[in-house]
């Protein structure tokens, strides 16, 4: 099947206008050969794309969803040619860095200096996503490289992990459990507990500690999107909040935080998507390793919360 970009664009335009007329005039050709050229795209697509009559026309069903999938697609194109004549020029590029709400923590900014160093013209903006989009933008193809935590749906999306992070959960300082050194995920699983906003089911599954409930549903008494979120609705009693061993260096009154012993950690990776795989991101994520690898010092502390109680004991 051979379709022409051009004969794409025409369709767009006619489809916006609903009229050969309007578009051929917007497009500067005659209206005789924008209809020819329908009529091939038609023919090579085995489609039917306008309903036409003497008086108007409009888009079949089928014209109107290859409508919406062609207008994604050639965006696509148009950014990868941009993209690409910007690199021919030796002009300043762009990184597009999506972020969730606490992601790779103190590896950040040494990741992100390493990149600036290597790639001084390069412009870095960064977009911060919150948990109902747990791919942070990658899903959407809103960024080209982002700090994620797993699991999540990870179709097209490639991950390279940067370090574990372990459980804990969030309690009213009143709970039976508040005052123990760590908890169990059998002594959890009865308990109310406010849930993930997300719409992906691997990422809720996980913060709502599916894996360890024997096919029963977890008791969900409130989503949210966000650790502050979550953080006014748990002193209120109105139920418990899975989160991360980062989280004790928040403030947050009213809550105790105890670790989770026997969970399975959180993983937090540096993702990109496969279509977007360019040299920019192929070298974030290569500096994003090597941090991870190089400097023990910042992961140790992250995988290992004892770790980094006691050295913070011994500075004070």
């Amino acid at each position: 099947m051979e379709v022409h970009t051009r004969q794409l664009r025409y369709f767009i335009t006619i489809a916006e206008e609903l009229s050969f007329t309007r578009a051929a005039r917007r497009l500067g050709i005659s209206q005789q050969c924008l209809s020819m050229q329908i009529k091939q795209l038609e023919r090579t697509l085995d489609l039917v794309l306008f309903a036409r009559t003497t008086r108007r026309i409009e888009l079949t069903v089928a014209g109107s969803a290859f409508l919406a999938d062609i207008e994604r697609a050639l965006d696509s194109v148009d950014a990868a040619v941009e993209r690409a004549r910007g690199i021919q020029r030796g002009e300043c590029d762009r990184l597009v860095l999506g972020t969730l709400e606490g992601a790779a923590l103190t590896l950040t900014d040494p990741i992100l200096a390493a990149f600036q160093q290597r790639h001084p013209r390069v412009t870095v903006q960064q977009r911060q996503f919150s948990y109902d989009d747990p791919s942070a933008g990658l899903r959407d193809d809103a960024v080209d490289v982002a700090f994620v935590r797993r699991p999540f749906d990870r179709t097209g999306i490639r991950c390279e992990t940067l370090f574990s992070e372990p459980l804990m959960v969030m309690l009213p300082e009143n709970h039976r459990l508040a005052d123990r050194t760590e908890v169990s995920v059998r002594e959890l699983v009865d308990e109310p507990i406010i849930g993930a906003a997300a719409a992906d089911p691997e990422w809720n599954a996980f913060w709502e500690l599916d894996a360890y409930r024997g096919g029963r549903r977890a008791p969900i008494v409130h989503r949210t999107a966000s650790a502050l979120e979550s953080q006014y609705k748990v002193p209120l009693g109105l139920g418990i909040v899975v989160t991360v061993a980062a989280a004790r260096w928040l403030p947050f009154p009213g809550i105790r935080l105890v670790p989770i012993a026997d969970a399975a950690p959180n993983e937090v990776a540096v993702g990109w998507r496969d279509t977007r795989e360019s040299a920019l991101v192929r070298s974030f994520v290569d500096l994003a390793t090597q941090i991870r690898d190089t400097r023990p010092d910042l992961v140790q502390p992250l995988q290992e919360p004892e770790f980094a109680d006691r050295t913070m004991l011994l500075q004070l």
